[in-house]
């Protein structure tokens, strides 16, 4: 739940922001470290980026009006999209470090750190953003309801990025107003840089939601992974 001022009020921050999503990780100095990621990017039978957009190309709006990117921008730009098995939006992406305090998650790299997220773990704590792929909704107001589409703490979510696709969950909700955030994990396996001061990419991500598709317990990446993977492929017929 970040209130993603940061890189909005400070120039330095906000031109690391540009920078790094210009670039490629590796030309930006940051190594997305893929080696030691479970996934794959070209298993026989997984579900591709292209295949994946090509679902996604026309939006049917759900939301009542449209989205900034951040609270600085000058226009809401965003609308929040459904189909029957899914609801997408196509943004940024932000950077959120809340929950379990970690190395790299805590008030010293992340200045709007925040120690909960709105759901929680099996075990009744806040999740752990540098461990657990997941992704941010805004909080429910007369522009969207995350809730009243079959979505919740949970929901398995496919984010698509440049060719990579990664599953993992809804974790957090951030302001009613801001839409295009997901956790430090989710960014790292994205190969997006994860710092949540100066990393993030600028746009060119695309977030798919499934309805009725929660998992528990809700910090598990492994029932994620294989959820989502099946949900891609009814998504995209080849199942």
């Amino acid at each position: 739940m970040r209130t993603r001022m940061l890189a909005l009020t400070s120039a330095v921050c906000g031109a690391a922001l540009l920078g790094a999503a210009a670039l490629p990780a590796s030309a930006s100095g940051w190594s997305s470290g893929s080696a030691q990621e479970p996934e794959a990017d070209a298993d026989a039978g997984v579900v591709t980026a292209a295949q994946l957009l090509a679902e996604v190309r026309a939006c049917s709006r759900i939301s009542k009006g449209r989205y900034r990117t951040d609270s600085g921008s000058a226009k809401a730009t965003v609308p929040v999209c459904g189909t029957r098995d899914a609801v997408f939006w196509k943004a940024d992406m932000d950077i959120d470090c809340d929950g379990r305090r970690t190395r790299a998650c805590n008030r010293k790299t992340d200045p709007y750190f925040l120690p909960e997220t709105a759901f929680q773990s099996s075990r009744g704590e806040p999740l752990d953003s540098a461990a657990l792929p997941h992704v941010v909704v805004p909080g429910p107001s007369k522009v969207w309801d995350y809730r009243k589409a079959g979505l919740t703490g949970g929901s398995v979510v496919a984010v698509v990025y440049r060719d990579r696709v990664r599953y993992g969950v809804i974790g957090d909700t951030g302001p009613t107003g801001i839409i295009g955030e997901a956790s430090y994990a989710m960014a790292k396996t994205l190969g997006i840089d994860p710092d949540p001061s100066t990393g993030g990419a600028e746009s060119g991500v695309t977030y798919i939601a499934f309805k009725n598709s929660r998992i528990s317990p809700i910090e598990s990446r492994a029932r994620a992974q294989s959820r989502g993977a099946a949900l891609a492929r009814e998504f995209v017929g080849r199942s």
